[in-house]
């Protein structure tokens, strides 16, 4: 299995950099990033509390559920058998990380993407240090990548989790730079391309809030962010106030408010870790939930994702993964409740339009306009969600 440069090593287990263990390193690259993260918190101080007072006060888009629903597939899981898992669940749209550390599978990737003929296709660029590092050489081989999938797939993921140093970057700056190798060559060369940006991991609005107000020539065409809430459980649960529609508004407030990105929203990674399943878990046990409650998190997620219609699409990560998918691949392919779960949800709502959304206490309602009539789902923070049909005059 390829690696990253140490000390930059990758997690097979956990599809993941591994912790940086040299703290020195650690401490060395983040006094250089210095003025970067002073920058990050100085732009933060000015802007966050410009779009605290708008987020709950602008207005909802059109979100069809047709379009909000994605899955992350991956080379390396079930490659063979990933295509008719697809197709049972019914999902359209899917993302693909190509790790650019692995450029020598490259035609690898190109084949297995062109095998989702029917499927609109998202490729995640994951970085590592070296491409952080070497221009000249990221360059090459995104132009690789731009002209092999040429005709197969136009959106692209620019870098991940920009905020962990585990994934190589130390500051805004670096990332920032790293996004405009792509950009220009969109401007260049490839100018039907669309790049989603951004890409901050969790609810760490200062990172956000300095890739969207910076005086570098560069935009995004839709705004990417990995959403996770597995640290506070329930997606309804709060964080310093915030549950994940107030989240959610909020970053669509700083996403309008910026003029370096469209007014697109999307949640390019989220999930649970699942309990016993290490090392293959992303987090320590103390965050895993058990399957039936991974199940439950995550159609809530989706529902209250939805309710906001702010968020154009939910990719799920992933398909396939012992520590955090909707299925275990360790003895064979075992479909978790979730499997079936996500199965249900995209039968009721992938042909569904907003109507309303309504919270009293600890209970919740959605409802939509589906062909089979008005589609109303309840749930509460003990309960399953229940998809009830009404007739419409």
């Amino acid at each position: 299995m390829s690696t990253m440069k140490t000390p930059f090593a990758w997690d097979t287990y956990s599809d993941q950099p591994a912790v940086i263990r040299n703290k020195a390193l650690k401490r060395q690259m983040r006094t250089s990033a210095l003025p970067s993260l002073i920058k990050t918190f100085l732009i933060a101080l000015v802007i966050l509390p410009i779009a605290f007072l708008l987020h709950y006060l602008l207005p909802r888009k059109k979100i069809r559920g047709d379009d909000f629903f994605g899955l992350g597939v991956n080379l390396d899981k079930e490659p063979n058998t990933t295509p008719y898992l697809l197709e049972e669940l019914g999902v359209k749209k899917l993302l693909i990380r190509i790790p650019l550390w692995e450029m020598e599978r490259l035609d690898e990737y190109v084949r297995f993407i062109q095998t989702f003929t029917d499927k609109h296709i998202t490729v995640a660029l994951l970085q590592d240090r070296e491409h952080i590092t070497s221009p000249t050489m990221t360059k090459d081989h995104l132009t690789q990548i731009f002209n092999a999938l040429n005709g197969v797939c136009d959106t692209y993921i620019i870098g991940s989790t920009i905020n962990r140093a585990k994934w190589g970057f130390f500051s805004v700056n670096e990332y920032l730079n790293f996004y405009a190798i792509a950009y220009t060559l969109k401007q260049e060369h490839f100018p039907h391309l669309k790049l989603i940006g951004s890409n901050v991991i969790d609810f760490e609005l200062h990172f956000t809030v300095h890739t969207l107000f910076h005086l570098k020539n560069i935009c995004f065409d839709a705004l990417g962010s990995l959403l996770y809430v597995d640290r506070r459980g329930a997606p309804e649960n709060t964080q310093m106030g915030f549950n994940l529609l107030g989240k959610i508004n909020l970053i669509d407030a700083l996403m309008r408010l910026s003029p370096k990105t469209s007014n697109e929203l999307i949640i390019t990674e989220t999930n649970w870790p699942i309990k016993d399943t290490a090392p293959y878990a992303p987090t320590s046990e103390h965050e895993c939930v058990s399957e039936e409650d991974y199940a439950n998190f995550m159609v809530r997620y989706h529902l209250l994702a939805f309710a906001t219609q702010k968020v154009s699409c939910v990719y799920w990560h992933q398909l396939i993964a012992p520590g955090y998918g909707l299925i275990d691949n360790r003895e064979g392919i075992r479909k978790r409740t979730a499997f079936e779960a996500y199965k249900s949800m995209l039968s009721h709502l992938s042909d569904a339009k907003f109507i309303r959304y309504r919270q009293k206490g600890d209970e919740y309602l959605l409802i939509c306009s589906t062909p089979r009539g008005e589609l109303h789902i309840t749930w509460s923070l003990l309960t399953t969600p229940i998809y009830t049909y009404k007739a419409t005059a």
